[in-house]
């Protein structure tokens, strides 16, 4: 990190801005981190995509297959991928509040620019406030790094825009991935936005978000390698476009992405997100791997029904 952590806010503030994504792990063929598919990856979609930030190790890279020791070398070969030409937010999220806290030192360490960290599952709960509370304060206490805070129904529950805005109060909260209905994510724009960067992982929300709430930042999930190539960035284009007021260009580029969203979507196995998105990859020249256990892989039928509404989904290759 190159700040202090009371110039915190105020550098996310500055530069946590535009698309970020949230990159999948590719693992080899024998469930190894694919280190130089990975390091592949991430020039491709820095370089080629122009994507400002990084999200590692999220959902989508697939966190909770891999040991501690293969999270922290994905954050280290993530920092050493990116180097200057873009951001990276490292996911810590655990279950176990000492492997959330080792690898945010590990975070901090290695040259991360923020973490992120997902609120507590809260089983048998029925009230949570002043524990996240404390669950959060005790992240900041161990590192000065920015931290976004991730709500998500996976928790169990949806932290309120309330409590959301008194985290942000603390000094080295940042950011905050919320991923609730508009009505709450909205709210909190309101209330927090002077303090921190408020965001959701939808796609087909964000155009809307920028023009309507003034968002400045995608974060995230894995549409902006997904649904872009080298020569056809339409995301980005669209994105462009509305930060710059041009908001009719911004809504007709995003329409023609439609039928590029609707084969992603529609081709989605409900048991296979991951082994889906890598495929998908693949057919984009990335490097996808494979899944590990527990997760399936595609069927050979469910590879061509893919592959088929991916070569007719008007997605421009190089």
């Amino acid at each position: 990190m190159n700040y202090s952590r009371s110039d915190a806010k105020a550098h996310a503030k500055a530069t946590m801005t535009g698309i970020w994504a949230a990159a999948l792990m590719p693992f080899t063929a024998d469930h190894r981190i694919d280190d130089d598919g990975f390091r592949s990856n991430i020039a491709h979609w820095v370089d080629d995509l122009g994507i400002a930030g990084l999200f590692i190790s999220g959902k989508q890279g697939e966190f909770f297959s891999m040991s501690v020791e293969e999270r922290k070398r994905s954050l280290e070969l993530a920092v050493e991928a990116t180097g200057d030409r873009a951001q990276t937010i490292m996911s810590c999220s655990d279950q176990n509040l000492d492997v959330v806290l080792d690898l945010a030192r590990h975070a901090e360490q290695v040259g991360a620019d923020y973490i992120v960290v997902h609120a507590p599952m809260l089983h048998f709960f029925s009230a949570h406030d002043e524990t996240v509370m404390e669950y959060y304060r005790t992240v900041s206490d161990v590192v000065d790094i920015g931290i976004a805070l991730w709500s998500h129904p996976d928790s169990g529950y949806l932290m309120s825009p309330e409590l959301c805005n008194r985290l942000a109060d603390i000094d080295n909260v940042v950011a905050i991935k919320y991923s609730v209905p508009r009505d709450m994510y909205s709210e909190l724009s309101e209330l927090a936005s002077d303090r921190i960067q408020v965001s959701t992982a939808s796609e087909i929300e964000w155009l809307d978000n920028i023009i309507e709430l003034d968002w400045q930042l995608y974060l995230c999930s894995s549409p902006p390698f997904l649904l872009q190539t080298a020569v056809d960035r339409r995301m980005h284009d669209y994105t462009q476009a509305a930060l710059d007021g041009r908001f009719d260009e911004a809504r007709e580029i995003s329409r023609s992405l439609d039928p590029v969203r609707a084969a992603l979507r529609d081709t989605r196995p409900p048991e296979k997100p991951h082994a889906h998105q890598k495929y998908w990859q693949e057919l984009l020249g990335q490097v996808g791997g494979t899944v590990r256990a527990p997760m399936l892989e595609l069927t050979d039928a469910e590879k061509a029904a893919t592959r088929e509404a991916f070569e007719s989904c008007g997605l421009q290759l190089p």
